[in-house]
């Protein structure tokens, strides 16, 4: 079922009688189980004001023909979309839906903020095959349910979204990589810590004990006019001496290439096993590293999120102790289908709100269903 318009999707999913798998471009697998039922067919560039930074877009619209637009207008999505294609070596054609539904953001959440926060309203049809709009195109608080926040990382299980209004971001002149070679995790971490906590507004950090050269590497990503680059380099520079000497990469391309490869978790492309990613106290990412004990791990945030390639079939959570944060299953393997949770087990007060917002808006079960493992 591919309906073309959201009047169209509402009638399917009144008539819904079992429950649906929800499909935007395939890249992250579906939302539920059933019959397939696929977003794509509500695409296209509805408004985009540059002057206003709006852009509104039907779900199923490819993030490329989103990319394309802003470029021309040097805009971007600020909150740097994870493509799960090289994770999970998946095809398809990424979607503004499929970012929305996961809320996938990058290693620039640490100073723009998630996906969600850069959603300014979106259309769903629910359950019971109501269409519903919540939010506009200016930020501003509503009252009752925010639905724009619950959709976004609701992985489809509350409605299907049919368009989301987004706030955009002008790009910067310059963007430059800090390089540190040779930090373990703990000294990593504290490197960014210590870098985060200055004046010199960092829009990335992230460590992998193994680099694209096999070394362990420490990058810290700044952006602005060329002048401010240099500036905050050099100030960077003689903040961070005692971690090391510090390289620093103003190729775009190379710098582009880098952050995707952070991105994308390209670290872990095609190689064997589950992988993990978990959501901690950025002084807490040494510490889960360490007893993970993953085959690899890649510390984005500043250590706050950790992603880890364990052997199959390892359920990962059962190693945090008494580290506090959350762990997702992203990609898995055979040997763990069926077995291990994709998500993490929510405390009861939580699942008890759950519970009851799936009852308000999917009534009869069509969306409810943990997503399908990819």
């Amino acid at each position: 079922m591919t309906p073309k318009t959201e009047d169209e999707l509402s009638e399917i999913i009144k008539a819904a009688r079992d429950p649906l798998q929800i499909r935007g471009g395939g890249t992250r697998g579906g939302a539920g189980t059933g019959a397939l039922l696929e977003t794509g067919g509500l695409s296209g560039i509805s408004l985009y004001e540059p002057g206003a930074l709006t852009l509104v877009a039907g779900a199923g619209t490819p993030l490329a023909e989103i990319d394309t637009a802003l470029a021309r207008e040097n805009q971007r999505l600020a909150f740097e979309p994870l493509d799960h294609r090289t994770l999970l070596g998946s095809s398809g054609e990424p979607t503004l839906g499929g970012v929305a539904a996961t809320n996938a953001s990058g290693p620039r959440r640490i100073q723009v903020g998630a996906a969600r926060d850069f959603m300014l309203g979106v259309r769903f049809v629910d359950g019971a095959g109501n269409i519903v709009k919540n939010g506009g195109r200016v930020m501003k608080n509503v009252t009752g349910y925010d639905l724009v926040k619950l959709m976004a990382g609701s992985w489809g299980q509350l409605g299907v979204m049919t368009e989301v209004s987004l706030k955009v971001l002008p790009v910067p002149e310059m963007i430059a990589t800090l390089l540190i070679n040779g930090l373990n995790e703990t000294r990593a971490v504290a490197a960014m810590s210590r870098a985060l906590g200055s004046p010199f507004e960092i829009t990335g950090a992230a460590h992998a004990p193994r680099g694209v050269d096999g070394h362990p590497v420490t990058m810290l990503r700044i952006e602005g006019f060329e002048t401010q680059i240099t500036y905050r380099a050099g100030e960077l520079k003689k903040l961070l001496a005692e971690f090391g000497d510090i390289a620093v990469e103003t190729d775009q391309d190379r710098v582009a290439a880098g952050w995707a490869w952070v991105r994308d978790v390209a670290l872990m492309k095609d190689k064997p096993g589950d992988v993990w990613r978990f959501s901690v106290k950025p002084s807490d990412g040494p510490k889960l590293a360490a007893a993970l004990g993953a085959e690899d791990i890649l510390l984005d945030w500043g250590g706050g999120l950790v992603w880890a390639r364990m052997p199959e079939g390892t359920d990962a959570r059962t190693k945090m102790g008494d580290i506090a944060g959350h762990g997702t299953l992203v990609r898995m393997s055979d040997g763990s289908r069926g077995r291990i949770p994709r998500l993490h087990p929510e405390p009861a007060p939580v699942a008890k709100l759950t519970d009851g917002l799936r009852a308000r808006f999917d009534p009869r079960g069509l969306f409810n269903l943990a997503p399908v493992p990819a």
